[in-house]
């Protein structure tokens, strides 16, 4: 009795893994074309997505939005960091003598009549991109060289999210693609004072870097007064 009661349960488990496979066979390309429909559906964007948000945003908006106020450097700006532990005068070397925060940051946004104007700070500093248009700027090296690179999102094209510019590096920068405007930050350290911040003399600086002079004086050229 035993090994009819075992055969029988043999033969079952045989007929259900059967069953099973013919299941699955019959399943298997209504699944596939069901993945390939799906496959081919493209969801509409939602007005509140992150992309349709940003393409609609002006200048204007920014500025309230981040409440930027315009700046005698960078475009309109608000520091939105600047740490409450301090340096004390005197710990640090020249040209860092005096009372500092330990670090700063700021929002930055450029127009076309608001670029980045001619100008250094002693503090190594490092452009950060948000949103907008790509940020074309200059660096005029110490060494005499100049740089010219392209702070933006198109990284397959070699443009940068981030960029350090080395203390004491004179830059200036204008809007590229459509012109509206470029968002972005600038993180520094030590913190920066008023005393860091220096403008270039255009016509000094112009002889001293030939290659982009006529970059450096267009850009001074495109400046508006801002209320």
């Amino acid at each position: 009795m035993k090994k009819k009661s075992s055969s029988l349960g043999v033969g079952r488990r045989r007929v259900l893994k059967g069953a099973a496979l013919v299941c699955s066979a019959a399943l298997t390309p209504r699944l596939a074309a069901n993945a390939q429909v799906l496959s081919k559906v493209t969801l509409p964007m939602s007005d509140n997505s992150p992309g349709h948000a940003t393409n609609d945003l002006t200048a204007d908006e920014i500025r309230k939005l981040l409440q930027l106020e315009p700046n005698a450097t960078c475009g309109f700006v608000r520091v939105t960091y600047e740490s409450k532990q301090s340096i004390a005068a005197g710990v640090l070397p020249a040209p860092f003598a005096e009372k500092r925060p330990l670090g700063s940051a700021l929002y930055f946004m450029v127009t076309p009549g608001a670029p980045v104007r001619l100008h250094r700070i002693r503090n190594a500093q490092l452009y950060h991109y948000y949103l907008g248009d790509p940020l074309e700027l200059f660096l005029l090296h110490t060494d005499g060289a100049p740089e010219r690179i392209i702070v933006g999102p198109d990284i397959r094209n070699g443009q940068r999210v981030q960029l350090l510019i080395p203390g004491n590096t004179f830059h200036t920068a204008r809007l590229l693609g459509q012109g509206r405007w470029f968002l972005g930050a600038s993180t520094e350290w030590p913190g920066v004072i008023p005393a860091d911040v220096e403008l270039g003399k255009l016509d000094e600086l112009a002889g001293k870097y030939p290659t982009v002079a006529a970059d450096m004086r267009a850009i001074a050229g495109s400046v508006k007064h801002i209320d």
